[in-house]
């Protein structure tokens, strides 16, 4: 465990029931408090594992009675998480796709006081080809990552990747609630990372693309990268001051302030 922090590891789950207890196993023991397993209706088994498996792992499991979509299933997760009293979060993707061994080194990103959110790179490095992701998804990302780079005033080597870590203040202050149901979640939540003027850091994580990890279709993608635009863009004007989206307000002790450089 990390001193004085609590830690929670949320696992946003939708047909894992092959590949969660992999996952939970190569976690380094001693880290994580307590996992959150939300099962957001799944076609497989994944409740019944995750049940199982929280006789060996510290397990909350929660399912949706209907599919609330990938945001949606995270906006459980961090609601929960917050209510359990975490100090640090980190979202796992339990579909094996992402180094579950590395997830100490997200966690003291942010114990360390130096980053507010931690992000586990594909692209730093040269693990995300030769870990199998498809050709067209990853000059996708290296164009879609540009550009929000251009318009959020940042230096990110990617936008898109589902191995993060927050502080408890970053989830507190961010009305995650008013985002997207879908993929496009995790962007919005970074553009807000961006106006809130939270400290961003990455670290290279090695990725493995495999029948069982999760992916979503060619359709799916481009809506999925319209939406990256949209938000991008949003994000942008937001910055400048020319546009105020309830979204793009932080929560403060004083009440709602608006987000800005």
């Amino acid at each position: 465990m990390v001193e004085n922090k609590r830690v929670i590891c949320i696992l946003p789950a939708y047909n894992a029931a092959k590949t969660l207890e992999r996952t939970l196993s190569d976690v380094p023991k001693g880290i994580v408090d307590l996992f959150i397993v939300t099962d957001d209706c799944s076609k497989d088994d994944t409740f019944e594992v995750a049940t199982k498996l929280s006789e060996r792992f510290p397990i909350k499991v929660l399912r949706h009675e209907k599919n609330r979509g990938y945001g949606g299933n995270q906006k459980t997760c961090y609601s929960t998480a917050l209510q359990e009293g975490a100090d640090i979060v980190v979202m796992l993707h339990p579909d094996y796709q992402y180094e579950p061994k590395l997830l100490g080194c997200m966690v003291n990103m942010i114990a360390s006081g130096v980053f507010d959110v931690a992000l586990g790179s594909r692209i730093l490095g040269k693990g995300a080809l030769t870990g199998g992701m498809p050709v067209y998804k990853y000059f996708a990302n290296r164009f879609l990552t540009a550009f929000e780079n251009i318009m959020l005033g940042l230096k990110l080597s990617e936008y898109h990747t589902g191995y993060r870590a927050y502080s408890r203040e970053v989830l507190a202050r961010i009305p995650f609630e008013l985002n997207s149901d879908d993929f496009v979640f995790d962007n919005e939540f970074l553009v807000q990372c961006r106006l809130g003027d939270f400290r961003i850091g990455e670290i290279s994580i090695p990725t493995k693309y495999f029948e069982e990890a999760s992916s979503i279709s060619f359709r799916r993608s481009c809506i999925y990268g319209m939406g990256v635009l949209r938000c991008s863009i949003e994000g942008f004007l937001a910055r400048m001051g020319l546009v105020s989206q309830r979204r793009y307000l932080l929560q403060s002790a004083q009440g709602t302030q608006k987000c800005e450089d």
